[in-house]
């Protein structure tokens, strides 16, 4: 549940400046399984979010609470880049990069690219990167369990915050990035 390497940088997006989260992490499957996973929307909503809309270059979609996006560059089987938040520039991008291992497996880098400083949940104020971790942490363990065929038919991707078994991935994820945001910050 914890085996996945976080690094956090900055560099421009179409908003501006940007703090690019990045979640690394390798699966046991082909890169052509892992890019399907991660852009058919049935497959989506199994391990991610459910994803409706055009999700071809240049296309619309939304993704469940995490709003809408568009795609801006797609090649496939190794990037997939789309823009979030809707507004032109959106404020945020996100950029899967697809790596074939020599032993059959695929490394996925996950980077999430924001200009947005905060994050209020339940009246709390958050820092936007810190967030993160507790969004696409647990949510590179259910693509794990997609991909190796053991992912509860029932499970609602959109509830792991909630999901007991889930907290190591959450927990790590937002340790990880708490010492990265502080690290950036002395800087």
């Amino acid at each position: 549940m914890t085996s996945t390497q976080h690094e956090l940088y900055r560099r421009e997006i179409a908003a501006g400046e940007a703090r690019c989260a990045v979640f690394r992490r390798t699966y046991d499957a082909p890169i052509e399984d892992v890019w399907d996973a991660c852009t058919d929307p049935e497959r989506l909503r199994r391990w991610y979010a459910p994803v409706k809309g055009d999700l071809t270059l240049g296309g619309e979609f939304t993704q469940g609470d995490f709003g809408p996006g568009r795609v801006t560059r797609c090649e496939a089987p190794r990037l997939l880049t789309v823009a979030l938040g809707g507004g032109d520039p959106a404020p945020d991008e996100i950029e899967l990069r697809l790596t074939a291992n020599p032993d059959g497996g695929t490394t996925l880098e996950f980077e999430h690219a924001t200009t947005i400083d905060t994050h209020e949940i339940n009246g709390q104020i958050f820092d936007a990167v810190y967030c993160m971790g507790g969004g696409y942490g647990p949510r590179l363990v259910t693509l794990d369990q997609h991909l190796r065929g053991e992912l509860p038919g029932d499970l609602d991707a959109s509830a792991l915050h909630m999901m007991a078994e889930y907290g190591p991935a959450i927990q790590s994820s937002m340790a990880a990035l708490a010492d990265l945001i502080e690290a950036d910050k002395n800087r």
